[in-house]
């Protein structure tokens, strides 16, 4: 690469600064400035977009909301105060069963789409190779439409005169013209609808690479299903499971579409409370209070994989 480093003489080689770089002598402060050129737009991309953002939402969380929706810079912890609970009226958990609820929406949510990527990521691998485009197209099909669209869809799916609806009422599970919206059901089935790709496509990639040599192996020792699964399917497909738990858990925690939608106005999780603060009730403060906390969930379960991969790759 620096063909012009190669033939320096000894004595304009002073101790430390050249180094090797591709077969070449270069000058340790010509690959600084090189690695930099290469690093500087990534970094400055991500200090304009995140880090600078960020920081502004963590000065906004100290400060107070205008009789006007204004925002007043008089620093305070005020609005974490009204995030744990302490109002004018005394204490109320409103506020933190909103956040208990997100975590357990997305932990549900994360657990069902993995229990059903696994069996059609099964189905994916066993389909011949001129019909698993057509089944992955199939997959993918719900990325072309845009979220708000697909969460309509579910109204007619859901509607009283549809089957599903009509079955439940059969059944006494519900009243006859009633429909499944809103509900905790239609929250979920809106859900593991929008996230399941997300999960069986790193699925269906490990799956596609397993040895089945250790499966068979396993069976050969008379294992059962479960340890089949445990000690010959899961440790290889950890990687696609891990990344999928991922792309899954962290949005699933601050989705407001499908809950506003879904769920009604008293299904409420931690994404429709931010969305009310910065849109209708212009508390901008409490709004960015509640952002830090949803940011603060979400590293916490990205450092959590990242913690559980390296203890998969120690041992």
């Amino acid at each position: 690469m620096t063909n012009e480093n190669k033939n320096v003489p000894e004595k304009d080689k002073p101790d430390g600064s050249y180094t090797v770089f591709h077969g070449a002598l270069v000058k340790k402060k010509v690959l600084s400035r090189r690695a930099f050129s290469f690093v500087s737009p990534g970094f400055l991309w991500s200090l304009i977009f995140l880090v600078i953002p960020c920081l502004a939402l963590f000065a906004v969380s100290f400060a107070s909301r205008g009789d006007y929706g204004q925002i007043e810079w008089n620093f305070s912890i005020d609005n974490m105060k009204r995030l744990a609970g302490f109002g004018y009226f005394g204490w109320s958990a409103d506020n933190l069963l909103i956040v208990w609820r997100s975590i357990v929406v997305a932990v549900v949510t994360t657990f069902l789409c993995v229990v059903l990527s696994y069996p059609l990521a099964f189905f994916l691998v066993s389909r011949p190779d001129k019909s698993r485009t057509v089944w992955l197209t199939l997959l993918l099909i719900p990325f072309w439409t845009n979220l708000v669209i697909r969460t309509y869809a579910w109204f007619l799916a859901l509607a009283p005169n549809m089957p599903l609806a009509k079955l439940l009422a059969e059944v006494g599970a519900i009243e006859p013209g009633t429909a499944l919206y809103p509900s905790t059901f239609a929250v979920y089935i809106g859900m593991v609808s929008m996230f399941l790709p997300f999960v069986a496509l790193p699925l269906y990639t490990a799956v596609e690479k397993m040895d089945w040599a250790l499966v068979e192996a396993a069976r050969d020792l008379y294992s059962g299903g479960w340890r089949v699964f445990r000690h010959a399917i899961l440790p290889q497909t950890m990687p696609g499971l891990s990344v999928g738990i991922t792309l899954t858990l962290v949005p699933a925690m601050g989705m407001f579409v499908v809950p506003d939608m879904l769920g009604g106005s008293r299904y409420m999780l931690i994404g429709n409370l931010i969305q009310q603060q910065f849109g209708t009730s212009r508390d901008w403060p409490f709004g960015a209070a509640l952002s830090l906390v949803l940011m603060f969930l979400t590293l916490s379960a990205l450092m959590a994989s990242r913690r559980h991969e390296l203890k998969k790759k120690e041992a």
